[in-house]
């Protein structure tokens, strides 16, 4: 074990390179052949199937299992692909213990489910393989739609619009597309850079321009892109993080956990990448967990997750908090972050135990402190930069079922817009679904 493992301090290299790649090694091994095909044959294909219900993207799982069974694996990747076009990386990332597979009929009875997520990535994996694409563009229309952010719910639209025959320009603050899926996922669920494969192979279609280093206030307004185009699109995301509201909390070792896995999916040495000796996770979401455990994976030593409520309540599944765990991950329930303590840098974390009275949360006073030289914000991203012409609902963009905003001929999806889990799996929906009202209201 490298020496530096139990140094205090935010550092590099506390692990060797052939630690790092073990701990990161994919998270599910995919199926082979033989695996999928009995893991179809568990399949009931049930009629009015409640994992068809439980998609956010309507996909027909008994349908692409039942192709998967018969040895065809191409089509079932097009059955799912039609429903969601990001369905290589939603099956390595969507929490299918919470949707699809939690509602199995298998599960309900066995407590086993059928695995849809590792049947749905064994598919759409073939078919990526053979670098085809599987849909082509209906004829031109003449109509030209822009789309702010190329997360999954962009990426989802501007494909679909691209289908239909529409010219697409997709503008990208950052230089790469995919947004989370890309920047905000936990190495270990994607691999072999295959959120940008998959961007690469979406983009086979044809028709869709990407813009990068562009966005709204950069070089980018509203009234712009609305005189300029048929329809704009904002799948702008949350910029935003909120804040701890803890004394200390400027001090150096406490940053944003987005900022984190950022830095993480984009380096290209881990073990360059600095992680605290003991580090603190304050969250109780998917982030919050992507967070701690690849802090573990890196080397830190002590690694817990702070959340101001109980277990229940936690945002992430019972299967990523098991994760965390057996990764070595601890987990405290009822705490919230009252100071950091350190000379300039975080030494330690002053947490105040809290009830739950009606369902707000309320400190009691005592408070417990933790070693703490790196601690990390997961409690919440924020929408911020919006034009001001929008009209908001629960601090995102208010959109109809369809992604209609209150202004004209403006759309928006995923995670800045209202009404939506904050799920790549919801955002493909809504990006897809808007699409399709675009495309209605310029086809008229």
């Amino acid at each position: 074990m490298a020496a530096g493992h139990q140094v205090s301090g935010v550092r590099s290299e506390r692990l060797s390179a052939q630690e790092i790649a073990e701990n990161f090694a994919d998270l599910h091994a995919p199926f082979d052949a033989h695996e999928a095909a009995v893991a179809a044959d568990r399949c009931y294909f049930c009629f009015d199937a409640p994992c068809m219900t439980a998609c956010p993207t309507s996909i027909d799982i008994p349908q692409f299992i039942r192709e998967i069974q018969g040895g065809h694996a191409e089509s079932a990747a097009k059955t799912i692909l039609e429903q969601n076009i990001l369905g290589g990386m939603c099956a390595r990332v969507c929490p299918t213990e919470t949707l699809c597979e939690e509602v199995c009929v298998r599960e309900v009875a066995e407590g086993k489910p059928v695995e849809i997520g590792r049947l749905q990535r064994y598919a759409t994996d073939m078919l990526m393989e053979r670098d085809v694409h599987p849909f082509t563009r209906a004829a031109a229309t003449g109509k030209r739609v822009a789309v702010v952010g190329a997360g999954p719910a962009g990426l989802a639209a501007a494909h679909r619009l691209a289908m239909h025959g529409h010219e697409v320009t997709v503008y990208e603050a950052k230089a790469k597309a995919g947004g989370l899926n890309e920047f905000g996922i936990a190495a270990y669920k994607s691999t072999n850079d295959f959120a940008a494969r998959e961007v690469e192979w979406l983009l086979q279609i044809g028709g869709i321009t990407i813009e990068y280093g562009r966005g709204l206030g950069m070089g980018l307004t509203l009234e712009g892109l609305q005189s300029d185009f048929d329809a704009v699109l904002l799948s702008v995301g949350l910029q935003g993080v909120n804040a701890l509201r803890a004394e200390g909390e400027g001090k150096d070792g406490v940053r944003d956990a987005v900022d984190f896995i950022a830095e993480l999916r984009q380096a290209e040495d881990l073990t360059a990448l600095p992680v605290g000796r003991n580090v603190v996770v304050i969250g109780g979401g998917m982030t919050a967990v992507d967070a701690a455990v690849q802090s573990k994976l890196l080397g830190a030593e002590n690694v817990t997750i702070a959340y101001r409520r109980g277990r229940d309540a936690m945002g992430a599944s019972r299967f990523e908090q098991d994760l965390a765990a057996s990764k070595g991950v601890k987990l405290m329930f009822n705490v919230m972050p009252k100071a950091i303590h350190g000379n300039g840098s975080a030494v330690e974390i002053e947490l105040e135990y809290t009830d739950v009275v009606d369902g707000r949360v309320t400190g009691t006073g005592e408070t417990v402190r933790l070693a703490a030289d790196q601690v990390m914000k997961a409690i919440g991203q924020t929408l911020e930069g919006q034009p001001e012409a929008l009209a908001l609902e629960g601090r995102k963009i208010k959109v109809s079922e369809t992604g209609r905003t209150s202004v004209s001929g403006v759309w928006a999806g995923g995670d800045c817009a209202s009404g939506g889990d904050d799920l790549t799996v919801t955002a493909v929906a809504e990006g897809r679904d808007a699409a399709e009202d675009i495309h209605a209201s310029l086809m008229g």
